[in-house]
């Protein structure tokens, strides 16, 4: 049974970000490669969306309810609720993960 994926505004914009910095720092063809697998990983969380790990950051905290995929270096942090997978951060995995982890997710229970 497929789960309904959907991106938050927030991956959204984030998807955004990360095609136009690479874009304006390497190439368009770059560009389009990486969202291709950042949208391909995406769709990949309809069939099996419980393999993702759970991100450090979150389990030091004792959060479960979160896990991530990847497409290195970047990490798509969703969390499965029901027959959903709500995607709300894509970011590259060299970044402060923790304090984007914070303003994020606070920022999605209000």
């Amino acid at each position: 049974m497929k789960h309904e994926v959907l991106l938050t505004t927030g991956a959204e914009n984030d998807l955004e970000e990360i095609f136009d910095y690479i874009t304006e720092f390497d190439s368009p063809g770059s560009a389009n490669h990486v969202l291709d697998q950042l949208l391909k990983v995406t769709g990949s969380l309809a069939t099996f969306p419980e393999r993702g790990s759970y991100p450090k950051e979150l389990l030091a905290l004792g959060i479960r309810e979160y896990r991530q995929a990847f497409f290195k270096p970047y990490r798509l942090i969703y969390r499965v609720v029901g027959k959903r997978v709500f995607i709300y951060l894509i970011a590259d995995g060299r970044r402060d993960i923790q304090s984007l982890l914070s303003r994020r997710l606070l920022a999605a229970d209000q």
